[in-house]
């Protein structure tokens, strides 16, 4: 899959490594699914309760015990659908910790070019053609699209007739689906991996480095090079880059742990299996950068299909299809026609770009994982993460905290706030963070609902400390806007002379890409700092006057 939008998308980036030390980051707050959230535009106290896709749940990502200091979280564009995969391998050893370094090794310096031996240049037409082809001969019906140049996105499916709204497209037979269940060019790895109980994701990702280093003996050839030599994602942004580039974004925390936990992955599986087995699994073939391109694959590609109770597939053809903040419409199975199908929201005519939507995904999950950022005020579903504390100083701090970790919470959650609003589980936790010691008796069910864990009604109100909670969040978010503000005004003096012309253009569109998704982020973060103005000043103002009336009837019966 590729983006909607990319504002630089001639510049080739360069391959980076990223290397390993330690570094254990909790799970957040905004990995829970927020079901109801406070809406801005009549500035009323005015509830909904509609689903709403918080940043790490929006295209959910997924949890592995592989071993228990690693919960590896695998974005992927499962088309308003979501991936829940467990990676428990039986047997699992001591844990491996690592995660992802600030220094540099020989090995993985921040010049490195290692690229993988297979794939392409990612506006490669040639080999876009060449799987055209070899899919038209294995199966693929004659289509009403073909692959060609676009402007938004280097390569994408273009119609080829006109084509009418809800109109199914594509009819891509599970024949031409990878999956767990697919046949091994090399039956020994895939017995291997097998009796070991490795669950699909990393099974489909040594799948994939299997199969590629096959090269022609592979069904999968012709796939396979069509594929992106990089895939566009965060994986490939050096420590150094995420810090650089993404010191304001609550993303940059995301991006450190899906790197951690890729790494962790890989090393255990070389742990457990490949280094009992070095002939089916050789280093020089399955290694760290091998891994970090197929699990760019699969975080970019990986589908699951519903019709399918839930399977999840690579399809080839498909995943050509660009992403648009615009449309709604996601692929699956059609059992009448046995193959995957999207159905148009939309007409076409001949040469313009069809395009699917990726899931209801921030901006920021779009950079996490596809390498893209929709233009400013683009993207319906965009939101950005609010971190919020407890106060050490606080009298209850220690109930306060027992409270939490009890639903599951820490003191340092972040929450989603859209130009739109916020989930009520921000406002609980704001309550709780200001609450007194005469209300301890209420710290679990605030903290209950602050997990959105509760069952007790959803518009949790206390109105003796609502301006104090309010101030909480308001302080919380100015915090975050001055953070913004201060990487927007440095970038752009930010020092990006560099020897090599590649590396050159590659830190010149990481810059506008952490530009386009701070912009996009202060801008959700503005709304709501007047938001929170305004309430508090309209809260206070009636105070006064109603304070006033009350000295003014004092007055009369004295």
């Amino acid at each position: 899959m590729k983006n909607e939008t990319r504002r630089l998308r001639t510049v080739k980036t360069a391959h980076i490594m990223i290397t390993v030390e330690n570094d254990q980051s909790p799970i957040r707050a905004s990995r829970l699914g927020f079901s109801s959230f406070r809406t801005f535009p009549s500035l009323s106290d005015k509830v909904i309760t509609s689903q709403f896709p918080a940043m790490a749940e929006a295209s959910r990502i997924f949890h592995s015990t592989l071993f228990p200091t690693l919960s590896l979280q695998l974005s992927q564009p499962c088309y308003n659908s979501h991936v829940y995969p467990s990676l428990s391998l039986k047997k699992a050893p001591r844990p491996v910790q690592c995660s992802v370094s600030t220094s540099e090794t020989k090995s993985t310096s921040s010049n490195a070019t290692q690229e993988v031996p297979w794939g392409c240049d990612i506006d490669s037409l040639e080999n876009a053609e060449a799987l055209q082809k070899w899919l038209s001969n294995s199966g693929l019906p004659p289509q009403k699209m073909a692959i060609d140049k676009v402007a938004v996105g280097e390569r994408g499916l273009v119609a080829l007739k006109n084509i009418r709204k809800g109109e199914k497209l594509l009819f891509v037979p599970p024949s031409l689906f990878i999956t767990a269940d697919s046949e091994w060019s090399s039956p020994e790895a895939g017995q291997v991996l097998k009796q070991y109980s490795v669950p699909d994701w990393p099974l489909l990702a040594t799948y994939l480095i299997s199969e590629a280093s096959a090269q022609k003996s592979s069904r999968w050839c012709n796939y396979i090079s069509a594929l992106p030599r990089q895939p566009y994602s965060l994986l490939y942004w050096t420590r150094a880059e995420l810090d650089r580039y993404l010191e304001a974004s609550q993303i940059r925390q995301r991006a450190i742990e899906r790197v951690t936990d890729v790494i962790g992955t890989y090393n255990d599986l070389r742990l457990r299996i490949f280094s009992k087995y070095p002939d089916i699994f050789p280093e020089e073939v399955f290694n760290m950068e091998t891994f970090r391109w197929s699990f760019g694959i699969l975080f970019s590609r990986l589908v699951r299909l519903p019709s399918m109770d839930g399977k999840v597939a690579l399809v080839p053809w498909a995943d050509m299809l660009n992403h648009s903040c615009e449309v709604e419409t996601f692929l699956d199975y059609d059992k009448s026609s046995q193959g995957v199908v999207f159905t148009t929201d939309r007409a076409y005519q001949p040469g313009e770009q069809v395009f699917i939507s990726y899931g209801k995904k921030s901006n920021g999950e779009l950079l996490l994982s596809y390498g893209f950022v929709p233009k400013e005020g683009a993207n319906p579903s965009d939101s950005v993460e609010l971190p919020l504390s407890l106060k050490k100083s606080d009298k209850c701090y220690k109930e306060k905290l027992e409270a939490l970790r009890k639903h599951g919470l820490s003191t340092s959650q972040c929450y989603p706030i859209q130009i739109t609003g916020w989930p009520l589980e921000l406002m609980a936790y704001a309550y709780l963070a200001v609450s007194p010691p005469s209300m301890s008796k209420l710290f679990d069910e605030i903290a209950a609902a602050a997990s959105n864990k509760s069952t007790i009604k959803k518009d949790l109100r206390y109105p003796d400390i609502e301006e104090k909670a309010l101030q909480f969040i308001l302080d919380s978010c100015e915090s975050s806007i001055s953070k913004y503000s201060k990487f927007l005004q440095a970038s752009g003096s930010m020092d990006l002379d560099v020897t090599s012309p590649k590396q050159l253009n590659r830190r010149v569109f990481l810059k506008q890409l952490a530009v386009d998704l701070c912009t996009s982020e202060q801008r959700i973060l503005f709304r709501a700092q007047y938001i929170l103005r305004r309430r508090l000043r309209d809260m206070r103002s009636g105070e006064l006057r109603a304070l006033r009336i009350f000295d003014g009837l004092r007055n009369i019966f004295k």
